[in-house]
């Protein structure tokens, strides 16, 4: 599917407020409303948007405390096994594959030290995991959740 400007700058509005009418989007792009249904319907309909969302401050639910945890897996352990034990754990909020010595990297979130340190334990007790090796979060800098420079408004 090709996207071009009008499409990039609908989905950087869309991803700053997923909110905003279909006519306040319209006055930014410079097209009608009508216009920029049927684009975002195209949008939606070819996967290029795949839903929207509420944005919770984990802060704001109690859930202060963050870390990424280094996945160091047994033999043959594929990206599935870890997505489907990765799953299992509420703390999870990401799991990647990732290049390096580590063969997954997982982002936890936790109420605070002992919820954290509980929830490790849980995802160290994997039949797979040989070892992990942690980093907590001690502030956050940037965080979007754009796509890329191409979709800022």
């Amino acid at each position: 599917m090709q996207i071009d400007a009008v499409d990039q700058r609908i989905i950087a509005l869309l991803v700053a407020d997923a909110r905003a009418s279909y006519a306040d989007i319209g006055t930014r792009v410079s097209l009608s409303a009508p216009a920029v249904k049927r684009r975002v319907d195209r949008l939606r309909a070819t996967g290029v948007i795949r839903g929207f969302t509420a944005v919770v401050d984990p802060a704001a639910v109690g859930w202060t405390t963050e870390a990424f945890v280094e996945l160091f897996c047994a033999g043959r352990t594929t990206p599935a096994q870890i997505g489907v034990a990765a799953r299992r754990h509420p703390e999870v909020v990401g799991a990647y594959t990732v290049s390096g010595e580590a063969d997954a990297l997982v982002h936890l979130r936790a109420a605070d030290i002992a919820h954290l340190e509980a929830a490790l334990e849980r995802l160290r007790a994997e039949s797979f995991v040989t070892s992990t090796r942690s980093t907590i979060v001690l502030s956050r800098l940037v965080e979007s959740p754009g796509v890329g420079p191409s979709t800022r408004p």
